[in-house]
């Protein structure tokens, strides 16, 4: 873990390296303050000698400059390594983000992610900071002040041993009990972000139903959850302050007495004891600095293993060696193909699809809620990978391709596809970064997306909000499909993605579609008979298998399970934009 953090320094290391450099010269500086201070008392003082007062008072007011300098030093320096760790281990979390396929995402929620990108990587900076200068200093610190307390006194010193076994046996009891505990914690951080972004997407909804007090409730459980497990956290914390107090308190009067006994027993000078409380104190806060560093680590511990999960998790989809980066057409072909979700598991979501689609075809996919449609579609673009059998696209099987050309050449338009806030034209430019602006007005003249952002005052300039709020259901597909078509793809699979479009615009898309775009292939996922029935053929999907495969004509005389569905929606109550 360490070796993996260390990684992620970076270009920081000159600073990270200097932090501890410049503490350890501050903590050297403090240290021989009070030396100095014990010769003014019995050299300067108590004999009477002003000129050594004057020698080593400006000695200790150098020492004191020195010392503010190497620790501003070490504060700016600490203050660069760890904000700039903490930059480079939220880039490398979200790139490998960015690299991972659907299988690696489902592995985590999406609130779980944002935590572990904010609230984590925080943690980790912070513990961070603190290691390169209270983990140097403090330790530095007591083991100077101890070796000094020992010049000054061995037996006083042995004091501070006892001190010493006692906080040891204290900070790692608490450490053992807030450690399982701040795990706790940031889970439910996770539960506490997914209610808000849930409720924020989705704020809507929750007007719509009324359900403003269920989703108070429900964050308000999250909330107090939250609470309970930090107020019991740091009420065992809480015991660290009183065993602290306890013991420099402890420590103070027991060298009171035994420092006074020596002193007048002429074993031990004035100036010598002064030092050795100067000493005794600068032990303690150094005790205290480091049960301060163990209660950072022990919130930081589980932040360290759940940025760690996201940095080592590798993705299950790569490119393969010598991949190919030339698809030759948009044939597609499904040999034998069984796939899961569940690697090792028996439940199939496609069970033998042998399946050949010509390039340039037009295939309808229909088939119930569940029956697999989407999953193969997936598999075109290699969202997922197979579990048994091949996916060929191009007569060669999408394992071989690199992935960039593949999902470059085949376009999926899901249903609910996302547009990112910006204008219309930077999100159709995510088909193509550099298309100019009479190849986007071509694509939308295709996707009929033309006719509302004409009407629009600012056209291609209108500004988009977050997930495409400000603009319909409808609009908001054809514009995904407008994005999709400034690919050129070889495959163009719409995944329901005119759910939302009147049945006479779905008709003008794949009008245009057949005018301008013959030599693509395209797969169109519908519920609606009236989009697909003039597709070239027809897949009719149930339970994961090939129930039906052929023209509209082919399967109303053929197939039963399509011709059931046909009838359901020409009839009075089916489909409501057809006329009865």
């Amino acid at each position: 873990m360490i070796r993996t953090f260390a990684r992620y320094i970076g270009q920081y290391k000159r600073d990270a390296i200097l932090t501890p450099l410049c503490t350890a010269l501050e903590v050297l500086m403090e240290i021989l303050i009070p030396f100095v201070t014990a010769s003014i008392i019995d050299e300067g003082i108590q004999a009477g000698d002003m000129g050594k007062v004057w020698l080593y008072g400006g000695l200790m007011l150098a020492l004191a400059f020195l010392s503010l300098f190497f620790g501003a030093m070490a504060g700016k320096l600490g203050a660069s390594a760890s904000s700039g760790f903490a930059a480079n281990l939220r880039q490398g979390m979200f790139e490998n983000i960015q690299r991972y396929s659907f299988s690696n995402i489902d592995k985590f929620s999406t609130a779980s992610l944002v935590t572990r990108m904010t609230t984590d990587v925080t943690n980790t900076q912070m513990a961070f900071q603190m290691s390169l200068r209270i983990a140097v200093r403090a330790p530095l610190m007591l083991l100077c002040s101890m070796a000094m307390c020992f010049v000054i006194s061995p037996r006083l010193s042995l004091v501070f041993l006892a001190a010493l076994v006692v906080l040891g046996v204290a900070l790692f009891g608490v450490m053992g009990l807030t450690l399982p505990i701040f795990q706790q914690v940031f889970r439910r951080y996770d539960d506490l972000n997914a209610s808000v972004q849930e409720n924020v997407s989705g704020i809507r909804t929750v007007k719509a139903f009324v359900r403003e007090k269920f989703e108070n409730e429900k964050f308000k459980s999250a909330a107090e959850n939250l609470y309970k497990l930090y107020v019991k956290a740091e009420s065992i914390l809480a015991v660290n302050s009183p065993v602290m107090m306890l013991v420099i308190y402890g420590c103070i009067l027991a060298i009171s007495w035994f420092g006074a006994r020596f002193v007048v027993g002429g074993t031990m000078t004035t100036g010598n004891l002064t030092s050795l409380f100067s000493y005794v104190i600068s032990m303690l806060m150094s005790l205290m600095m480091l049960s301060m560093i163990f209660v950072m680590v022990a919130m930081s511990m589980a932040s360290f293993r759940r940025i760690m999960e996201v940095l080592r998790e590798r993705p299950d989809l790569v490119n393969p060696p010598q991949a190919l980066t030339q698809i030759a057409d948009g044939s597609i072909d499904f040999d034998h193909v069984y796939f899961t979700y569940q690697p090792g598991s028996e439940s199939y979501a496609l069970s033998d699809i042998d399946l050949h689609i010509k390039a340039g075809e037009t295939i309808g996919i229909i088939g119930g809620t569940g029956c697999g449609k989407s999953s193969l579609v997936n598999l075109i673009s290699r969202l997922y990978d197979v579990s048994q059998g091949a996916v060929k696209v191009g007569g060669k099987d999408v394992r071989s391709y690199d992935l960039e050309t593949l999902r470059d050449n085949v376009a999926v338009v899901l249903q609910k596809n996302v547009l990112f806030s910006g204008t219309i034209l930077e999100n159709l430019r995510w088909g193509k970064a550099d298309a100019t602006l009479e190849e986007c007005e071509e694509a939308c003249r295709l996707a009929c997306a033309d006719e509302f952002i004409e009407r629009f005052p600012r056209k291609y300039d209108t500004w988009i909000d977050q997930g495409g709020l400000n603009v319909s259901g409808g609009q908001r597909q054809r514009l995904c499909i407008a994005r999709a078509l400034l690919k050129s793809p070889k495959v163009l699979i719409l995944d329901d993605s005119t759910s939302a479009v009147d049945t006479a615009t779905d008709r003008k898309i794949r009008e245009a579609f057949a005018r301008h775009i013959p030599g693509t292939t395209k797969l169109i996922i519908s519920q609606r008979v009236s989009s697909i029935q003039d597709a070239d053929r027809i897949l009719v999907l149930e339970n994961g298998k090939i129930a039906g495969f052929g023209t509209h004509e082919e399967l109303l005389e053929q197939n039963k399970i399509y011709r059931e569905i046909v009838e359901a929606q020409t009839q009075a109550g089916g489909d409501f934009d057809q006329p009865a």
